[in-house]
């Protein structure tokens, strides 16, 4: 390919005014936050609200800090970590044409580098700060003011707070990261840079607080274990927002845009698949027998999914495939995600098998809807997180987690009902918020690389790398 380089100049300097415009806005929004945090209280109430993720409606707790449990948690967060980086970025990596694959790892990196700096600035304290009118938190905790070493009381009254919050970051990381497979081979740089800020402020921010925070919804007795609603749902329905006003791929439906390396997609699959035992056994905030029954329950789901899944696509298609395995393991990861903690081995297995079933048709059916979801975050994580948050309030059990609720099946119709408002009220704010964030960040710095770039590939147009010699 030839290259004019006057017109190659011309190019690099628009994306460098695009990256500066950028990096000022984020600057802009970095030194909001630390004037917010000086001109907070020096030491912030700890103020007492509704209990995220499996303590919810728990007896007053004894504060004090048992080893056992905050070793779990840090190992926990050690492998959210890793669901990141390096499990989504190669899952999401190998899915992509070989053009694209850095340019791909590169959003999953730098997405958990930028939301990690703004989790900390502000997004903690929006989420999980003394609640405000059941919206969101206050800014008592901007930049960490009175976050330490001491144990909340209903933030793991048996770790430190800073454990807690630290936990939190690695699902605020993880979250946007989801969405960039939407809008897989076609989003600019410095587009998602700016969107993945002002997502996880505004967006993620007050879903996490409603429902783990003490929001309206957890105040109603919302259940959702480790993240259906707030990491797949919300996730899940904005990917389907990208994806629409991105618009399709230059040559979908026509071009070859098979998964360029299969084995990279395949341990990406077993990264999220261990991280997972953190992200929703790690959800009970102890190394206790309510961990041991998630772990369990994210096992079978997760194994009854890909099983399932290979074997409806083996009759529908004459084939099984390593990617409908590797496909319908993260389903079932998913989808158990809401229901793992309240939930017993048998329920888990019944999850992932409709799991397996449900995702596998919302992939097939993208392309009657019209839209490109490039990697099919909207079939798996948004109709994973969907029917995991309807199940919950399906097969959610005292037996299990005394501290949850008992579902439909157990005599407790109304729970399902609190769980069918979350995927109304999540879908509906993450739908419209996503929206008016991409009119606004398309308006900054333009959305879309040009169609030359995307031919090129975004390996080579936006960072100006190769990632095969």
């Amino acid at each position: 390919m030839v290259i004019d380089p006057e017109r190659d100049c011309t190019r690099k300097r628009k994306r460098q005014g695009a990256l500066s415009a950028v990096g000022l806005t984020i600057a802009v929004a970095m030194v909001g936050a630390l004037a917010a945090f000086t001109g907070s209280v020096a030491v912030a109430q700890e103020t007492e609200v509704a209990a995220p993720h499996a303590i919810a409606g728990a007896v007053a707790p004894v504060l004090k800090i048992d080893t056992g449990d905050t070793a779990w948690v840090l190992t926990s967060t050690a492998l959210v970590l890793a669901m990141t980086m390096p499990g989504l970025a190669l899952f999401y990596g190998g899915l992509v044409r070989s053009k694209n694959i850095l340019g791909t790892i590169m959003q999953s990196i730098v997405v958990l580098c930028l939301v990690s700096l703004i989790w900390i600035l502000v997004g903690y304290s929006l989420a999980f700060g003394p609640d405000k009118g059941g919206l969101i938190g206050g800014l008592e905790w901007v930049g960490l003011s009175g976050v330490g070493s001491e144990p909340h009381p209903t933030y793991g009254p048996t770790i430190p707070h800073q454990v807690f919050m630290l936990f939190q970051l690695m699902f605020a990381a993880i979250t946007p990261a989801l969405i960039t497979g939407a809008v897989a081979e076609r989003m600019k740089f410095s587009a998602l840079l700016l969107f993945a800020a002002l997502w996880s402020v505004l967006i993620y921010s007050p879903v996490a607080h409603w429902i783990w925070g003490g929001g309206w919804l957890g105040k109603m007795g919302a259940l959702d274990f480790a993240g259906g609603a707030v990491v797949h749902i919300s996730s899940g329905v904005s990917a389907l927002v990208c994806a629409i006003v991105m618009g399709k791929r230059k040559g979908h439906g026509a071009d070859y845009m098979a998964p360029h390396n299969l084995p990279f997609t395949l341990l990406g699959t077993g990264l999220l698949w261990f991280g997972w035992f953190g992200f929703n056994a790690g959800s009970a905030l102890g190394a206790n027998g309510v961990a041991g029954g998630a772990f369990l329950a994210t096992h079978a789901a997760a194994a009854t999914a890909a099983l399932v899944w290979m074997a409806v696509e083996w009759v529908h298609r004459g084939k099984p495939t390593v990617l409908g395995v590797a496909s319908g393991a993260v389903a079932g990861l998913a989808t158990v995600t809401p229901a793992s903690g309240f939930i017993g081995p048998f329920s888990a297995i019944v999850i992932g098998g409709f799991a397996g079933i449900l995702c596998y048709f919302a992939v097939v059916w993208k392309g009657r809807m019209g839209y490109d979801d490039s990697l099919d975050v909207v079939g798996i994580h948004g109709m994973g997180g969907v029917f995991g948050i309807l199940a919950t309030g399906l097969f959610a059990s005292k037996a299990i987690n005394a501290a949850g609720a008992d579902g439909l099946f157990f005599g407790n119709a109304g729970q399902f009902g609190i769980q069918a408002l979350i995927v109304c009220a999540v879908a509906l704010f993450s739908l419209i918020g996503t929206w008016i964030i991409l009119k606004a960040v398309n308006a900054a710095v333009g959305l879309r690389v040009s169609p030359e770039d995307e031919s090129t590939g975004l390996d080579l147009s936006q960072h100006n790398e190769r990632a095969y010699s």
